[in-house]
């Protein structure tokens, strides 16, 4: 049996039990708080297994962000986890049916992120040279778009020979990310008029029905054919029922497979006009992540984690995906990037988020055999 599977099978309930760990301390993006709580108990884990922490960057807004280097070598391997959640505080509860291991973030993506800690524990434990060093980037506010991480992970980026994300594979699949679709967040503000709905209905200017109107022509601009979707995802506005709406606003999410399709939404998002006269009208957001788009050198990447995954006994794919990742950043700058190297399991940003045991020995081993390769 290759000697890192066999580590992997070994030290299976160690690394549950630090997924749990970690698991167990909430962290959503927006609370700096917890997510400094989690940051600690993960530079725990780093002081436990290999003697020292990671560098710290703090930050105002977000949890502080972890850089941690291993190995040795004037070319690197740049790998980034996210420990920052979608859900907030006691959401959800750490449990075990079976096979299946729930928990608030455990797939997307604290599972990976324990996994890349162990993978590079193995490295050192099995005296397993590397050619390069290992850069490891632990950011905490990827959910909300990277905002204050993305600088830092390109800065890295532009150093790396290879990028290696831990999000979650393909969930039925288990296959690794090579193309992701560019996503874009706007926010749509109207501001209207009010008035008595039953007296003076006449004298009010309806942010609601401007807004409606606006929803219809955005989620229009939808193109399956081309992998183009608008999704108007929230909207709040108005109030009392006998009152004609003065203000609402609405959030649009937009992903696309192309640079040049996405500007051409961002345009159209930025010309919106009022359908009716006396509304004003503010758009906010664009652009957030660039596509993560598959070329050669993605491809030569690739086929290095399949010889590896064949070795496991994996019959490893890849896939192109909607969602957007970290990974857009470092392959938008030309850097191979190879996604999905995380735990496998299902419900990403679903309440049955969960992760199989049963695979962790393998897809840690996965990462490990995929580093040591490099």
């Amino acid at each position: 049996m290759d000697q890192i599977k066999k580590y992997m099978q070994e030290n299976q309930e160690l690394i549950l039990r630090d997924i749990q760990y970690l698991v167990e301390s909430d962290s959503p993006s927006n609370n700096k708080k917890l997510a400094d709580i989690c940051n600690k108990k993960i530079q725990n884990l780093f002081q436990r297994y290999f003697g020292y922490k990671p560098e710290e960057i703090e930050q105002e807004n977000y949890g502080n962000h972890l850089r941690f280097e291993y190995g040795e070598g004037e070319e690197t391997i740049l790998m980034l986890s996210h420990f920052d959640t979608v859900w907030n505080e006691g959401d959800l509860a750490f449990k075990v049916e079976g096979d299946k291991v729930f928990g608030p973030g455990i797939l997307d993506m604290k599972g990976g992120l324990v996994q890349a800690i162990w993978a590079l524990k193995a490295l050192q434990d099995l005296h397993i040279p590397l050619s390069k060093k290992v850069i490891f980037l632990c950011t905490s506010d990827e959910e909300v778009g990277s905002p204050s991480s993305k600088e830092i992970i390109e800065k890295e980026a532009m150093n790396s020979e290879f990028a290696l994300v831990t999000e979650p594979p393909v969930a039925e699949s288990g296959a690794l990310k090579t193309g992701r679709k560019g996503t874009s967040k706007y926010y749509v503000e109207i501001e209207g008029k009010a008035a008595h709905a039953g007296n003076h209905h006449e004298d009010g200017i309806s942010a609601i029905k401007e807004a409606a109107q606006q929803i219809v022509y955005l989620e229009s601009q939808t193109n399956y054919d081309i992998g183009t979707t608008v999704n108007v995802g929230s909207i709040k506005g108005g109030g009392k029922l006998n009152v004609v709406s003065e203000s609402s606003t609405f959030g649009v999410d937009v992903r696309a497979k192309s640079l040049e399709e996405q500007q051409r939404i961002d345009k159209i998002m930025r010309e919106l006009k009022p359908h009716t006269e006396g509304i004003t009208l503010k758009v906010r957001g664009g652009i957030n992540r660039p596509p993560m788009n598959r070329n050669n050198k993605t491809s030569e990447l690739f086929i290095i984690a399949k010889r590896g995954a064949k070795d496991l006994g994996i019959d490893l794919k890849e896939e192109y995906v909607g969602g957007g990742s970290d990974g857009n950043f470092t392959a938008n700058l030309g850097v191979p990037t190879l996604d999905g190297l995380g735990a496998l399991g299902k419900g990403i940003h679903a309440r049955n988020e969960h992760i199989l045991a049963s695979e962790i020995p393998n897809r840690t081993a996965l990462l490990c055999n995929l580093i040591s390769s490099l």
